[in-house]
């Protein structure tokens, strides 16, 4: 197995040299088209569409699924009430899932290369559509265009970067990442995408071998590239603008909930070794003195008024129930991902 995956590796880099020029070709080439350096844009090798979407996504519950080991990863997504997840087994080989949850259409994307992963509004020019695999890739993280106007979107920037609908940003949909055994204890009723997608893959065998742990192995190099931390570390990501502040695994121990403030914003910062989420304190929710308080249940954090916060800052229990603490603008990711995009992102400390 271990040949059949070095094997497809080489084959892909092989041929992601090979056309690069022929893919390129079916875009502009003109900088003035592009918010990106169009000489740092890179083929993917598969083509358009040579990673392909999953637009008709079938799932199952979270009690049956066999084919997850406890440490597998997965992006979880809540709205309403229904839990779907999405796992990196199965993402790796799709990288886009067009979905809806209550007739809110998104499309959940995952990087493999840059381990980043969000979800957004299934909508571009102001009309519902679906988003699809480019081939190409920007400081090795995943350009998606939209099938309305062809437009081409980078991920980890959150913009449109070259068509008709340069400049737009897409609408966020909260997200976290975690193992499996963490997933399926805060959200045991989860729906789970599955491995009938209709394509034929080794769903549980990475199409790129040891990448996701070997810190010195880059398919495609990004321009920039950062020191401070392994290249690989997942780190948890707040975005602001052209800033970044990262924060370690390391930082939560057994679990923490952590205040700390970033470009004049006061945040809170949730987590344990397996999982994190971060939110910005405003209005009379910034008083609360909160703790980490996840006992194997969807309740994960509470505050000093008795209030039980779920991993998504939504209150589940107490005299603020319903209500919602708001989201930032996040992403869990490799560090070089983070420190290519928003170079010389701070790195949190513990006091």
């Amino acid at each position: 197995m271990k040949k059949y995956v070095l094997l497809f590796c080489i084959q892909l880099f092989l041929f992601s040299c090979s056309t690069t020029e022929n893919a390129l070709n079916e875009v502009s080439t003109e900088p003035s088209d592009w918010l990106i350096p169009i000489n740092e844009v890179r083929d993917g090798g598969p083509g358009k569409d040579g990673i392909p979407s999953i637009d008709n996504p079938r799932f199952t519950d979270a009690s049956s699924v066999n084919f997850l080991n406890e440490d597998d990863l997965i992006i979880g997504v809540f709205q309403g009430n229904t839990a779907k997840a999405y796992p990196h087994v199965v993402m790796d080989w799709h990288e886009v899932t067009n979905d809806e949850i209550n007739n809110k259409f998104f499309t959940l994307n995952y990087c493999p290369l840059t381990g980043t992963a969000f979800a957004w509004e299934s909508k571009s020019n102001d009309s519902r559509t679906t988003f699809g695999v480019s081939g190409l890739l920007y400081n090795a993280n995943l350009i998606l265009y939209d099938r309305n106007t062809d437009s081409n979107w980078s991920q980890l920037r959150l913009e449109c970067v070259n068509g008709n609908l340069i400049g737009d940003k897409p609408k966020l949909y909260s997200v976290v990442e975690t193992d499996w055994k963490t997933w399926k204890v805060l959200y045991p009723n989860s729906q789970v995408l599955n491995t009938q997608t209709g394509f034929s893959r080794t769903y549980g065998v990475s199409p790129y071998g040891d990448y996701a742990t070997n810190n010195n192995r880059f398919i495609f190099r990004p321009a920039i590239t950062n020191a401070a931390l392994p290249n690989k570390q997942r780190v948890y990501a707040v975005i602001d603008n052209e800033g970044s502040k990262v924060y370690q695994f390391s930082d939560f121990g057994n679990g923490d909930a952590i205040r700390d403030s970033f470009n004049g914003e006061d945040y809170l910062i949730v987590g344990n070794g397996n999982i994190m989420n971060g939110f910005k304190l405003e209005g009379d929710l910034a008083n609360l003195t909160f703790e980490y308080s996840f006992n194997d249940s969807e309740a994960f954090f509470s505050d000093d008024e008795g209030n039980m916060w779920s991993i998504f800052g939504t209150a589940i229990s107490g005299p603020r129930e319903g209500q919602s603490l708001t989201a930032v603008k996040s992403v869990m990711s490799y560090w070089f991902a983070i420190a290519a995009f928003y170079p010389n992102p701070e790195i949190y400390e513990a006091p």
